[in-house]
């Protein structure tokens, strides 16, 4: 009796220690730029989130005369942004880190801005969206950076693309609206 309650013990002590234990995944890069690289990247993956979340919001509630065109476009924006959390994510965990785990954990680290307004015009949605994006590049290519020091190549090399992509939807949310500033 006294031996399997024994055991009983040391398994609970096993597994709460491999619920606590680093992840030893191993990689090239150090402890450093592993713990660098994770928590930057965490946030642009809650920045990402939050972006896409805006961006479905946008696509839920715009109307207007040129209601198609900017709800096609949003929901085409939202799959690009959506598409890059898994891609961020999955780096993290390449890198030996742990990544965001719930909602709560996004909001905590998100720096993009919720919109919950009730009535949102189309051009406030296009130049909110618009800036955005543009404050995402900035931050983008701030982890780039941090990358090129720890020499981590492939998360640059990553980044490199989501600045293109968010490039064009600052772009694209920057003709869409042309007409509505003259």
């Amino acid at each position: 009796m006294a031996k399997a309650k024994k055991s009983k013990k040391s398994a609970s002590a096993s597994v709460k220690a491999r619920r606590t234990a680093d992840l030893a995944t191993p990689n090239s890069l150090g402890d450093n730029a592993t713990k660098d690289i994770a928590g930057a990247m965490n946030a642009l993956l809650a920045d990402t989130f939050a972006l896409y979340f805006k961006t479905k919001n946008f696509h839920w509630h715009v109307s207007g005369p040129h209601f198609r065109d900017y709800h096609l476009m949003f929901d085409e924006q939202a799959a690009q942004i959506l598409a890059a959390t898994d891609d961020m994510a999955e780096r993290v965990r390449k890198l030996g880190g742990t990544t965001i785990r719930s909602v709560g954990h996004i909001s905590r680290l998100q720096r993009v801005l919720d919109n919950d307004a009730d009535f949102v015009t189309p051009s406030t949605m296009l130049a909110e969206l618009r800036e955005d994006n543009k404050a995402m590049v900035a931050r983008l290519r701030e982890v780039h950076d941090l990358c090129d020091e720890h020499d981590d190549v492939a998360t640059e090399s990553l980044i490199e693309n989501w600045i293109d992509e968010a490039e064009r939807r600052m772009w694209f949310l920057f003709e869409a609206g042309r007409d509505q500033e003259r």
